[in-house]
């Protein structure tokens, strides 16, 4: 992508609904085909071009406004801030931020886990990064109560029993004799809490340290910065987009 903070003048229907934060573009080819999608006054056909600061595009009654810039912020997860809908009495992920844009996490984290998030309007990357065919990785820096042994890692590496479905293979490093990295390249609910049962031990304190290229870095909890160029355009990269 040679744009970062621009949307193309001239693009595919269904890729500027994506950008746009509407849906994924897999949803865009799918209201399209089902004549949900008015461009101009007409129905939109699969595959036509529109330039979002000329042409009117409708869909479910309401016009699609132009998103003239797209941010990308990484944020540094507080303990105890959910990223999903908040509920009465807790505190969300974006109760932490002041950014002017409306922006939304891709992913999340559980409540009890900080580190790494990413923040965005662009609803194009958070589908190719949540998407689970991409397998994209994540990694973590967990802390266990007691010491874990060799072979306890060496299971969690090769992949162990998880609400019924064996895990995929992990990278694990050791970092002391209760602290370990680990790589996934799937996402599925509390994944490294339940791994670490598996084995016999409880998870301490779960950070997430790095998404593909993205580092956390020395950010602390509740700092969040934009990201730079190189890690834009790098990520821009390895995803193909």
């Amino acid at each position: 992508m040679n744009r970062v903070n621009e949307i193309e003048e001239t693009m595919r229907l269904q890729k500027y609904m994506s950008q746009a934060g509407v849906c994924s573009r897999r949803k865009a080819e799918e209201y399209i085909t089902r004549g949900l999608v008015i461009v101009n006054g007409e129905k939109a056909i699969l595959g036509q071009s529109v330039n979002p600061k000329e042409d009117e595009i409708i869909i479910n009654d309401k016009i699609i406004e132009e998103r003239s810039e797209l941010v990308y912020y990484k944020l540094n997860k507080p303990r105890d801030i959910i990223t999903t809908c908040k509920q009465d009495g807790e505190s969300s992920i974006l109760d932490v931020v002041d950014i002017p844009e409306r922006v939304f996490p891709i992913g999340r984290l559980d409540k009890e886990t900080t580190g790494l998030i990413l923040l965005t309007n662009d609803g194009r990357l958070s589908n190719y990064l949540m998407h689970p065919r991409y397998e994209h990785e994540k990694e973590y820096a967990v802390e266990v109560y007691g010491r874990i042994e060799d072979g306890e890692l060496e299971d969690m590496r090769q992949g162990v029993m998880v609400l019924g479905k064996l895990t995929k293979p992990a990278v694990i490093n050791r970092l002391s004799s209760g602290k370990f990295a680990i790589i996934l390249t799937e996402g599925r609910n509390r994944q490294i809490r339940r791994m670490v049962e598996a084995v016999g031990h409880t998870v301490k304190k779960l950070k997430r340290i790095r998404i593909e290229n993205i580092m956390l870095g020395d950010l602390e909890e509740g700092e969040y910065k934009p990201l730079n160029k190189t890690e834009l355009q790098g990520l821009f990269t390895k995803l193909g987009i």
